[in-house]
């Protein structure tokens, strides 16, 4: 098989693997209270930088760039939102809008050379273009389908086990409100969907950086001259930019709650787990960025977890109901699915 063949071949298994993780790497939290997020994203990125060092040592610790730590940086300001949108909502539903945005965003960035990167070309634009433009309309389509999210009460019957178990919370009526819970349902879609909307944008920009050195590697004066071209070699920096970043925000959350956070120790780990496949799926994408770069893999990427999330939503977490949702999700399932044809065919 010619390098070229392999290249693709390689390209898309790491794909499919990392779509399906993206897809998944939520469900271990569904049924765990995490309050307002913070401490989950501080667990959640310190499974992902313990991967990520196992990576380093596994690739022989290739050189350091600090530069490449602004995309980790990026990446965890979105995933701040991540909590409350799941809880306004629901795991499929914001995993699709986000998605699509963090598609949108990537694939521009990297076709028409946004931030300072090159320009990357494919064989065929049209396709790619038709492509992109698809992951676009499924956007949309997403933001009319409704979730069924259950409301926060007191009552023993409604609320999670795990509330009590919670460390250093208030003695309130309600000791496990977070603001996203005293939202109405109208404002509770408004915000999870804005939320969703910013956190696919900021995802959209978080390989920009390790593109960017990629990119200025090839020219004699730039700082970068001579850097790796393998897109792995980075993921120690990206990933210790995002363990970086959720640290300063915890802290800071702990000094605006006065030193008494709210923490929830069953939600460990199940949040090392879910830290840990998403960094597993990361490099699977790091993988697929080298092999079919970056405008072919994003769409296919940032698209393809919107499924599997859904299937999550509807089958296991009952999130998604009714007949008109279904149609809805189905139709922009065929959107998503074609765009991501219409992006890998452009690269063959």
């Amino acid at each position: 098989m010619s390098n070229n063949g392999t290249d693709l071949t390689t390209g898309f298994i790491s794909s499919s693997v990392a779509i399906l993780l993206f897809g998944s790497n939520f469900v271990p939290l569904k049924k765990y209270d995490a309050g307002d997020g913070m401490f989950l994203q501080w667990v959640l990125c310190s499974a992902i930088w313990l991967v990520a060092l196992v990576a380093n040592l596994m690739l022989r610790c290739p050189k350091f760039w600090p530069f490449a730590m602004i995309g980790g940086c990026i990446w965890a300001t979105g995933n701040i939102a991540v909590v409350p949108i799941i809880k306004t909502i629901g795991l499929g539903l914001g995993i699709l809008i986000w998605g699509s945005f963090n598609a949108f965003t990537g694939w521009a960035s990297s076709r028409f050379g946004w931030f300072g990167m090159d320009a990357q070309e494919v064989s065929k634009p049209l396709l790619n273009y038709v492509g992109a433009g698809l992951s676009i309309i499924s956007a949309f389509i997403f933001l009319f389908i409704k979730s069924e999210i259950p409301s926060n009460t007191c009552s023993m019957e409604s609320t999670p086990l795990i509330s009590e178990h919670a460390i250093n919370t208030s003695q309130d009526t309600c000791p496990n409100y977070s603001w996203v819970d005293k939202l109405s349902t109208v404002q509770q879609r408004i915000v999870g969907c804005s939320l969703a909307v910013i956190s696919g944008v900021l995802y959209g920009c978080t390989f920009v950086p390790i593109i960017y050195i990629k990119d200025h590697s090839k020219r004699n004066d730039s700082a970068y001259a001579g850097a790796s071209q393998y897109d792995l070699d980075y993921v120690f920096a990206h990933f210790s930019g995002i363990f970086l970043t959720s640290t300063v925000y915890f802290l800071a959350y702990c000094i605006a709650m006065k030193n008494r956070p709210k923490l929830y120790p069953e939600a460990v780990l199940p949040g090392f787990l879910s830290g840990t496949l998403w960094a597993v799926a990361t490099c699977c994408w790091f993988i697929a960025n080298h092999s079919l770069s970056a405008v072919v893999s994003f769409p296919i990427i940032t698209a393809g977890p919107g499924l599997i999330a859904a299937m999550w939503g509807v089958f296991m977490f009952k999130e998604i109901q009714g007949l008109q949702n279904y149609l809805l999700m189905i139709l922009a399932f065929c959107i998503i699915l074609a765009g991501a044809l219409c992006t890998a065919f452009s690269k063959i």
